[in-house]
């Protein structure tokens, strides 16, 4: 686990100052998605342990400093304003998209570099900011191309089933502005006060094809999942999970056979490259499972913040234009950054998208639906 700390030790001032230094932000504790959190920092370890045998920043060895969000948008705040003490150079990293949001609000006030991993929000600022960018695609991006997926597979009735949340009503209303146009229609049950048998019901007296699973796991999505597949006036519905819950293990072992054919968002190429082919074999062992393609993003983070620290210096000598010069070859495209209309940061535009579900013959296997965006080197 070269790169990285999770608490900060006594050191010398020499010792501390001969060190480049990354605040890592992920979710490793419930309430937050501790799998998601797992893989994403496995991506940012391995990156790190790879800079430090090249030798590191301009001969210095680049450190994560690993703060636990626990998907709570005020520990991610006050992370960020510790790690800024500590006189990191950047930050990297952040799985839930409101974290995120807490997070990039709090660096861009303090005038450090953050470079968001995984979190989609479109309005991960609420101004533009020269501080912030991001390597996810924009939930408006990406969940466009999940809603043209079912359009082109014939589906025009749509339930959701929402949870409270800032990306949850996000994604509600971008489903909606790209369905009406087109014919579409979309129900919302509010599960604060709704039951699976609730769902269910809604679904039939619809006559809905789809439902969208705009919840936890594993509760309430589990509850949902089976009862809709027991329900013989449902025989034939697609249930959808754009967020990407069935893309990791734990989904699979709760829901077995029954969490098959749910397609999800994921951010990967048809086909990785060699970079991305010898990344995932590394994360393989290192997680000793299939890497999500939140590790690859974890991977990607550092590897850029790596670059531009040896472009610019390791001593927050950023400039507002800094992520303008970025190009860089990650596991999933060559990436670099852009000011994409009503996004308030600095924007890969676009990582690629795939639709995926787990193949219901064998689940452990997933089926690329539908494609958009990059190619990997």
């Amino acid at each position: 686990m070269s790169g990285m700390v999770n608490e900060v030790r006594p050191q010398g001032r020499d010792e501390l100052n001969a060190r480049v230094r990354i605040g890592a932000l992920a979710p490793l504790t419930r309430p937050g998605w501790q799998e998601a959190g797992r893989h994403l920092l496995a991506g940012m370890e391995l990156a790190a342990g790879e800079v430090n045998d090249a030798g590191g920043i301009e001969g210095r060895p680049l450190e994560l400093v690993v703060r636990d969000t626990a998907a709570d948008p005020h520990r991610a705040a006050a992370a960020v304003d510790e790690l800024a003490r500590l006189g990191v150079a950047a930050l990297a990293g952040e799985y839930h998209s409101v974290v995120a949001r807490a997070a990039a609000t709090r660096a861009d006030a303090l005038g450090l570099p953050f470079l968001c991993a995984s979190a989609v929000l479109d309005a991960l600022t609420e101004q533009p900011t020269p501080w912030v960018a991001r390597l996810a695609p924009a939930q408006s991006h990406g969940w466009r191309v999940y809603a043209d997926f079912l359009l082109a597979a014939g589906h025009r009735r749509i339930v959701v089933a929402a949870e409270p949340s800032v990306y949850w009503a996000s994604g509600i209303r971008i489903l909606r502005d790209h369905l009406a146009p087109r014919g579409g229609t979309v129900t919302e049950v509010d599960m604060r006060g709704a039951t699976a048998a609730t769902v269910c019901d809604t679904l039939a007296d619809r006559h809905a094809t789809v439902l969208l699973l705009l919840v936890g796991h594993p509760e309430p999505a589990v509850s949902i999942v089976r009862s809709v597949r027991r329900d013989r006036r449902l025989a034939g519905t697609l249930i959808g999970a754009p967020a990407g819950q069935p893309e990791f293990a734990a989904w699979a072992e709760s829901l077995g056979e029954d969490g098959a054919g749910i397609p999800f968002l994921r951010y990967l190429p048809e086909r990785l490259g060699p970079l991305g082919a010898r990344v995932g074999t590394a994360l393989r062992e290192r997680l000793d499972q299939a890497p999500s393609f939140v590790a690859f993003e974890g991977y990607d983070t550092v590897t850029v913040l790596a670059e531009v620290l040896r472009a610019h210096g390791a001593d927050r000598a950023w400039t507002p234009e800094s992520w303008a010069g970025v190009s860089v070859d990650g596991t999933r495209g060559r990436i670099d950054f852009s000011r994409v209309p009503d996004i308030g940061v600095w924007q890969w535009a676009w990582a690629p998208v795939q639709v995926v579900d787990r193949d219901p013959a064998r689940p452990g296997r997933f089926r690329v639906l539908r494609t958009a965006g990059a190619t990997a080197p």
